[in-house]
């Protein structure tokens, strides 16, 4: 998790009064949450609200979420080029989603409308990557911006709205287990080491505190994993179920807050990518850490600088793992035919690698512009209705004429 971050009014003492004049009911204090995660275990804020956060007037099933994933006959290697998705829904419905295990959901979102009510991931921490737009993720922690290429951290229970300014296209990875940073990026006492390829200047969180004061009924959706009965045979239909809450205040009535589970941004662009006299592996691009998955930043760097050195990616087999890469812009030396906002997925158990050329040409390059997102999933990833509506058929015999 991001450092240890307060904002607005605070009392000197945990679990001590925050005293107010007046108040709710005359009660004369502010109301204390605490957001923990790992039960008790792991990081937490403290949250102080005008009123209690517990006062529900009416809560109703609000629909569901369903993934609807196809049996595939064979394993083979997928090109799904999502940019040919249109525009739809808002940024909570208008989620397509392509890829997912027990460990992680990659959808894709490109809104069309604004979106009008409150929304909470009681089940995942979510990264949403702006592929291209801008606007502010408002929650009860303050009003966050974000801008092109940020990826927007929001750890799970979080209540928000997020608003654009103008057009937005979106990859969201949503994480069943906690989203945190590698721990090999920390030294013993907490802080990002010197040699790490990004520093807490580089993490962003909110600045100023939320304070919306509205005593007036206000829906939150709640989303949470909860599966859904298998329809019919193969891994059939299972996601999230939907249940929206009516709250007798909006969640927003916060005067002050502390502590270390809050949303943040952190730019791919901020990124200080690691490189050698020879290839380095992928692990060096690593990003953030999940059970069950890593997610790294493939940033625009220098190559390598051995006269003999191979400056695309080796064939590999990828013996217990998955690789999906999601394209963002520039050239990604070692693969042909791909483009802005194309998938690709390398499952475990074949061999994938640089496509037939790539190896001579890299030869002189000195600099590559590519800036992807890679995730290497450690259980197998299945595929959704909507993604195989995506997929290139031929390009698992894209390596045939070399």
């Amino acid at each position: 998790m991001p450092q240890y971050r307060h904002l607005g009014a605070i009392p000197p003492k945990r679990h001590t009064a925050n005293r107010r004049d007046g108040g709710h009911k005359g009660e004369g204090i502010y109301y204390e949450e605490v957001v923990t995660t790992a039960g008790f275990g792991r990081a937490y804020s403290i949250v102080y609200h005008l009123r209690p956060p517990t006062r529900v007037l009416k809560v109703e099933p609000a629909g569901d979420m369903a993934l609807e994933f196809v049996r595939q006959a064979a394993l083979r290697h997928h090109h799904l080029k999502s940019g040919a998705l249109p525009k739809a829904g808002d940024p909570i419905h208008g989620r397509v989603p392509l890829l997912a295990n027990d460990d992680v959901i990659l959808s894709r979102c490109r809104p069309e409308k604004p979106q009008e009510e409150l929304f909470r991931n009681a089940s995942a921490d979510e990264v949403i990557f702006v592929h291209h737009g801008k606007g502010t993720l408002h929650t009860m922690f303050g009003p966050l911006p974000f801008r092109e290429y940020d990826y927007v951290v929001i750890p799970r229970t979080t209540t928000y709205r997020i608003i654009f300014e103008g057009d937005a296209d979106l990859l969201i990875v949503e994480s069943t287990g906690a989203l945190t940073l590698p721990s090999h990026y920390l030294n013993p006492d907490g802080q990002l080491r010197l040699g790490a390829p990004y520093s807490e200047r580089d993490l962003h969180g909110p600045t100023q505190i939320a304070f919306i004061d509205k005593e007036e009924p206000t829906t939150v959706v709640v989303k949470d994993f909860s599966p859904l009965p298998s329809a019919g045979e193969g891994p059939g239909v299972r996601g999230a179920r939907l249940t929206r809450y009516t709250l007798a205040q909006h969640p927003f009535d916060v005067v002050g807050w502390d502590g270390m589970v809050y949303p943040f941004t952190f730019n791919a662009d901020d990124f200080e990518p690691i490189t050698g006299r020879i290839h380095q592996p992928p692990p060096v691009h690593q990003t953030f850490d999940a059970p069950g998955f890593v997610l790294c930043t493939f940033a625009p760097r220098m190559l390598d600088t051995d006269p003999d050195a191979i400056k695309v990616p080796y064939a590999h087999s990828n013996v217990q793992a998955d690789e999906v890469l999601y394209y963002v812009r520039g050239r990604f030396g070692s693969r042909r035919g791909v483009e802005e906002a194309s998938f690709t997925l390398h499952p475990h158990g074949i061999p994938h690698g640089p496509h037939p050329g790539t190896i001579v040409a890299s030869k002189d390059v000195k600099f590559t512009d590519e800036l992807a997102v890679m995730l290497d999933t450690f259980r197998p990833l299945l595929l959704t209705k909507q993604a195989l509506a995506l997929d290139d058929a031929g390009y698992p015999f894209s390596w045939a004429d070399g």
